[in-house]
């Protein structure tokens, strides 16, 4: 029997299943990718807020499309090759162009090349990430995960944005003074993707199990936090994020912990050493 052709058994004529798309769960994927999208358009438009507002509403989408895969066991390789390519243009390009239109095209040369690194950055962060995930303590992520570091650019644009400040214009901060804190947030939030530091993951809640009816309270709260005023709040945090690995790192290290995520157990021999 050649390749392609239809099983045979004698008497019967069984034809191969056609292998298909989940469509649920790609579906979130497809809707992130848009988000990544619409903030380019908006941001070539001169409109940096609604930018701003693509980059979250692509995080918030990223994050439910592999849970709702696992939670109605629809995983598939498709589904991991296109959530990354989904986020290289959310969470790697569109920052970068955003970060780039808004400020850094008036620094030159510096000013690309900043866009590149975070870009550059991203996809060797997403690379790594796939080839990893079979070592990677999965508490952990192994420097900082890409949305995270698209939240933490577009979230500094948003907040001045929103603040009044317009590209060129000096407002309570020089623009040269802004265009430099692009600058740094910019480098800071691509190079640390590639870092070794251990950012927490969260994947370890459980959202299928009881909580206490605190915990509901407290997200409540945290929601009505959010809208009292959200650029600042959502910079706040993701900043706050932003430095929490280094702070784990450091508190790691002072104990003479190890600091890696990658593999922290030897209960499987082709793990031993990994984590050392």
């Amino acid at each position: 029997m050649h390749e392609g052709e239809p099983a045979q058994v004698p008497g019967i004529l069984v034809r191969k299943r056609r292998k298909g798309i989940y469509i649920l769960p790609n579906l979130f994927t497809l809707a992130a990718l848009f988000g990544g999208f619409y903030a380019i358009v908006m941001a070539v438009d001169g409109q940096f807020d609604l930018a701003a507002g693509g980059i979250f509403f692509a995080m918030v989408l990223d994050s439910l499309d592999g849970r709702v895969a696992r939670m109605t066991n629809t995983q598939s390789a498709f589904g991991e090759q296109m959530d990354s390519l989904s986020d290289m243009v959310s969470f790697g390009a569109a920052p970068a162009l955003i970060a780039y239109i808004w400020a850094l095209q008036g620094l030159g040369r510096w000013g690309w090349i900043a866009a590149f690194v975070y870009c550059s950055c991203a996809a060797l962060r997403l690379a790594r990430f796939n080839v990893n995930t079979g070592v990677v303590d999965k508490r952990y992520f192994q420097g900082l995960p890409s949305p995270a570091a698209a939240a933490l650019v577009a979230g500094f644009i948003w907040l001045l944005t929103d603040a009044g400040v317009r590209p060129g214009a000096d407002g309570w901060l020089s623009w040269t003074a802004i265009t430099w804190l692009t600058f740094g947030f910019t480098l800071y939030a691509g190079l640390t993707m590639v870092t070794n530091v251990p950012f927490y993951s969260f994947k370890d809640v459980q959202l299928k199990k009881s909580v206490p009816f605190i915990v509901i309270v407290a997200i409540a709260l945290a929601i009505a936090v959010v809208n009292i005023d959200p650029p600042s709040v959502l910079f706040g945090v993701f900043v706050l994020y932003g430095l929490s690995g280094y702070v784990v790192y450091g508190w790691r290290k002072s104990r003479g912990q190890h600091t890696s995520v990658i593999s922290t157990s030897t209960d499987e021999p082709d793990e031993r050493g990994l984590h050392d």
